[in-house]
């Protein structure tokens, strides 16, 4: 073959490479090709232009450069070269470049297009206009792609589908408006169809950072964590800089346990753009999780100092529970809080911030107004249905017969490393869990989704409108050995010490404890409870990021526990045994013989470790992440009392089970 020859077959294999994504092996030909000639002007400018697909853009600019001094008429070069140059807000030097490259070929589309926008970085809007409109005159998909961007950016979303969608009709596989098309989708909750779209966009462009950002995304809405965790690091690895994907990173680490890695991500997002106040805020809620309490606070007043506006750092403030806001502090909150202009969620948190804070003052009354205001405007954000919750729990009870739970015993996977612990939130489960997680042989991994996961997995395929509970009546043993398995992995990414037993500290998964049962035959189930109106009311006096929406009414969260009591009762009536009660006032009064209680309970040898569980370092990821780590104390038992007289409506709707707890009303009276 001759030399010239060999060339150009090197030249087709990196352009090959280049566009299959595999820019790592496109880059090793280029700079092979050029240690053999240096003055290959064709691996000059394609080396540059794998440096731009890597958001290198110094280095890209040095060998285009290099390209335009070896062949000045060479317009690609010069195309490329004013991207790079716009890419680092030097828009002066790109309108000369790329003016250049336009006069060289009058039809580089992308020439025309990067014109436009370099002229309208400098405020020559006829010119850009122009630029724009050549641009789009050779290229009448990118006009299109443009008017539904148009109709996108204000609302029209029909108009915007109707374009991208001729876009595919007429080229199946641009990416642009497969991915556009996708964040529409997602915006609309359509989480599977946005799943596909993006994915789709990724197989065609595999270093399509937008959408590959945008598909882990997608999955982290969805709870799949170590996908969205790969999506996040794969678009870091194609564009190290990316603000957004290393903050998606972070935020995706947080919920998957991984809280030292989350922390390494957030500081490495604060080196690349030191005033992100998402990052702050996202690096206090991760240094409060690992006790760094100092640290946190600052983090929290270097985001309040940024963003004076944003609720949700006060009341993370307030929420560290052992920490007092000042008077100051209550100034500022107050001159947010009826400003209808920082939006609902942010009044909601500067709310509960407020209520808090008079209450650690001991102004109960004041804070009780603050409470039932931010409680009022939350429960309008929420979408619950107590009805509906009592029409689930009446199907589940109705599968979960006697009958059936003994005929389905012992089927599923014998793995015995799973500890769950479940219940109302605000009723004990972290000090169970801590105490429980400072044994040798237990990690603590956190409120874990993958229970629920499984269960939706038996909904799929199902034409025939036979869902969870009831599609479990058709399933076999190996069936439910399977779904035990499934759990087992998904929870296999959160066990990072090696320990053989794991705690999921989910307790919204008490209506699943018959599927549990079935499913993993020798797991420990332990329920926390609470006296009911401490419970309930502590729920009230909690504002939860998500997941928890009965929580923000006295009579939904009264409702609530009555059905939570409802489904114990059963499950103690079908599975005698199977659940061991904790009673959070018997931990804090016997504290050592509750101890050994939940030891004997998970077939734990006793470990002195267990009494000492506020010494352990390890991450705390729920509301509790400060007191947990105080020794035992009894001052939150009965605190409904300082609010007693505000509470006679969740009173009258827990009178039902009221005298099931009359032994635990006696404490500390």
């Amino acid at each position: 073959m001759s030399t010239a020859a060999a060339q150009r077959a090197t030249f087709k294999e990196a352009i090959e490479l280049v566009s299959a994504g595999q820019v790592d092996r496109a880059e090793e030909i280029c700079r092979g090709a050029l240690e053999e000639d240096p003055e290959n002007v064709n691996m000059l400018a394609l080396l540059g232009a794998v440096q731009i697909k890597r958001r290198r853009y110094k280095d890209a600019e040095r060998w285009l450069s290099r390209a335009i001094d070896l062949a000045p008429t060479f317009a690609k070069p010069h195309e490329d070269l004013g991207f790079t140059l716009i890419q680092q807000n030097r828009a002066e030097e790109a309108v000369d470049v790329l003016r250049k490259a336009t006069r060289l070929d009058p039809t580089l589309e992308l020439a025309w297009l990067n014109l436009g926008k370099a002229l309208a970085m400098l405020g020559e809007g006829k010119e850009a206009d122009a630029a724009f409109e050549k641009s789009f005159s050779l290229n009448p998909t990118r006009m299109k792609l443009a008017h539904a961007a148009e109709h996108h950016k204000a609302g029209r979303l029909d108009e915007a589908v109707k374009l991208y969608k001729e876009v595919l009709h007429d080229n199946p596989n641009n990416v642009d408006a497969l991915r556009m098309l996708g964040v529409i989708a997602y915006a609309s909750f359509d989480i599977d169809e946005a799943e596909r779209l993006f994915r789709r966009a990724v197989r065609i462009a595999p270093d399509f950072v937008s959408a590959i950002i945008d598909l882990g995304n997608t999955l982290k809405e969805q709870n799949r964590f170590e996908e969205a965790i790969d999506c996040f690091k794969r678009a870091i690895k194609l564009e190290p800089t990316s603000v957004k994907a290393h903050y998606l990173l972070a935020s995706t680490l947080s919920p998957a346990a991984l809280t030292y890695e989350a922390i390494e991500v957030y500081e490495r997002l604060l080196k690349l753009r030191p005033r992100h106040a998402g990052a702050l805020l996202g690096l206090g809620h991760m240094l409060k999780t690992v006790g760094r309490q100092e640290e946190a606070i600052k983090a929290y007043r270097d985001c309040i100092e940024l963003k004076p506006d944003k609720g949700e750092t006060y009341w993370s403030l307030a929420n560290l529970k052992t920490y007092q806001l000042t008077d100051e502090d209550i100034q500022d909150m107050e001159s947010w809080a009826d400003k209808e202009e920082i939006g609902d969620e942010s009044q909601v948190n500067f709310l509960f911030a407020l209520a808090k804070a008079h209450e650690d003052r001991g102004e109960f009354d004041c804070a009780w107004d603050y409470y039932e205001k931010g409680n009022a405007k939350r429960r309008m954000l929420e979408h619950y249905d107590p009805v509906q919750n009592e029409v689930l729990n009446d199907g589940i009870i109705e599968v979960f017969s006697k009958e059936f739970v003994e005929n389905n015993a012992g089927l599923g996977d014998p793995d015995k490393s799973p500890i769950f612990i479940v219940g109302l939130p605000r009723s004990g489960s972290t000090l169970i869990e801590q105490i429980l997680a400072s044994h040798s042989m237990v990690e603590g991994t956190s409120e874990l989704p993958y229970v629920q996961q499984v269960a939706r997995t038996l909904d799929r395929n199902r034409a025939d409108g036979i869902n969870y509970p009831q599609a479990l009546l058709e399933l076999e043993g190996k069936h439910l050995t399977a779904l035990g398995k499934d759990y087992l992995d998904r929870a296999k990414m959160h066990r990072v010490e090696g320990a053989p037993r794991f705690i999921d500290k989910m307790p919204n998964n008490f209506p699943s404890l018959g599927f549990i049962h079935l499913i993993l035959p020798n797991a420990r189930i332990i329920d926390a409870r609470r006296y009911p109106l401490d419970s309930c009311l502590s729920c009230y006096r909690q504002l939860f990021g998500r997941g928890q929406p009965f929580t923000y009414d006295l009579t939904d969260i009264g409702e609530y526990f009555l059905q939570y009591q409802r489904l114990m009762d059963h499950w103690h009536e079908v599975m005698p045994g199977r659940v061991l009660t904790v009673q959070y006032e018997d931990t804090v009064t016997g504290f050592e013989d509750q101890v050994r209680r939940l030891l004997d309970f998970c077939e734990l040898p006793w470990e002195n470790a267990c009494l000492r569980f506020h010494d352990t370092d390890r991450p705390v990821r729920t509301a509790s992440s400060e007191q947990v780590r105080q020794p035992i104390y009894t001052k939150s038992v009965h605190f409904w009392r300082n609010h007693e007289k505000h509470l006679d409506e969740l009173i009258d709707v827990l009178q039902p089970v009221l005298g099931r707890y009359e032994q635990y009303e006696r404490i500390n009276q």
